[in-house]
């Protein structure tokens, strides 16, 4: 029998919500919330709520001003009030609510809680496994957010980690279809931190930064590993990486803990990414994770919000976490996959050798 998720949520997430038109509404938590309960057992995981952290924590991964203009501006905007001040000082065009936003700023503190109570759950030893819904904000960054994110819960969890438990392994993977240019920016230098990072090819996509020969600098060279995946890249290709690169690289590291983010996008029919993962391919990471986490005692964390094709979003989040939780169950999915082979094998073979040569020294 599987041990118990511990699994973090309130329907408070649903307040992370950019306003009608924008990408991310807080309608997908609750609609996760509810597929969960309807699919899955509740001997299999514990729901969890959090609170709201407050200034100190975000000072953590934050600078002041930013943290002030940010909780300043989105509740403005929550009101209705016109409250723009230096926005793009702060903050990209994608982060710009459209009407009337959720209170997305208390939210984001929501998520920054989740992590918290995710690692001192794991770490006090009650749960071998966490999963935080909401999270996975990788491309926030100290003094700017960006890419739908306030506050970066990926660096924080790894900061928490460091400080609180004195971790010096932390293997964070990162499998959203976008590169976590944030939590990257947080730790290029920091040889503590093993940042792998599967996402579309930056050429092709937001945010532009993850190519292969993005390997770290100073003490932490090396220990960032960009694998940027080819248009249409599926499930043989994923496989690939995963067995010839991150497998390997967790097994060499050998991490007290991994922390992995990311969730839909890599899917074969995102509304705003261009990869070839069918339904099977996020069990697939959730099996590869929890094999990876092997190494520390089963130790892992999970932040999960991404994906933006939301008839499958439910089924593909909780893919993934059956395979993590090691628990059998038949999906149905309500779309056909349209999945019939990996057209993009060839070319991720080329890529997995560019990563390994790069690394070589």
């Amino acid at each position: 029998m599987p041990s118990k998720l511990a699994i973090l949520y309130t329907d408070d997430l649903k307040e992370y919500d950019f306003g009608a038109g924008h990408p991310i509404r807080g309608e997908r938590y609750l609609m996760f919330h509810r597929f969960l309960t309807e699919n899955i057992s509740d001997e299999i995981y514990q729901i969890f709520g959090t609170e709201k952290v407050k200034d100190e924590d975000l000072l953590f991964i934050c600078g002041k001003e930013y943290i002030d203009f940010t909780r300043d501006y989105y509740k403005a905007a929550n009101l209705g009030l016109d409250y723009d001040g230096r926005f793009y000082l702060f903050h990209s065009a994608d982060n710009r609510p459209v009407g009337k936003p959720g209170k997305v700023e208390e939210a984001a503190r929501l998520i920054i809680g989740q992590a918290k109570r995710a690692v001192d759950l794991v770490e006090s030893g009650e749960f071998e496994k966490a999963v935080s819904i909401g999270g996975g904000l990788h491309h926030a960054k100290p003094a700017f957010g960006e890419g739908f994110c306030l506050y970066n819960d990926v660096a924080y969890t790894a900061k928490y980690l460091m400080q609180e438990y004195g971790l010096k392994r932390i293997l964070i993977l990162d499998t959203d279809a976008h590169a976590g240019n944030g939590t990257s920016e947080y730790f290029y230098q920091d040889p503590r931190v093993m940042f792998i990072d599967l996402h579309q090819d930056p050429r092709t996509i937001y945010p532009g930064t993850g190519f292969a020969n993005q390997i770290g600098e100073g003490a932490g060279k090396g220990y960032t590993v960009n694998v940027p995946m080819p248009v249409d890249a599926g499930y043989e290709s994923y496989k690939l990486v995963f067995e010839e690169i991150v497998q390997p690289q967790a097994k060499e590291f050998e991490p007290q803990i991994i922390v992995r983010n990311g969730v839909s996008d890599p899917y074969l029919n995102d509304q705003l990414t261009q990869l070839g993962l069918p339904i099977k391919g996020f069990r697939m990471i959730g099996e590869e994770v929890r094999e990876m986490a092997e190494i520390c005692h089963g130790k892992e964390i999970d932040l999960i919000a991404s994906g933006y094709n939301e008839k499958i979003l439910p089924y593909a989040w909780l893919s993934l976490i059956s395979g993590l939780a090691g628990i059998e169950m038949e999906i149905e999915v309500p779309v056909l996959d349209g999945y019939i082979k990996d057209s993009a094998l060839d070319e991720t073979k080329k890529v997995v050798r560019e990563v390994k040569a790069n690394l070589k020294p």
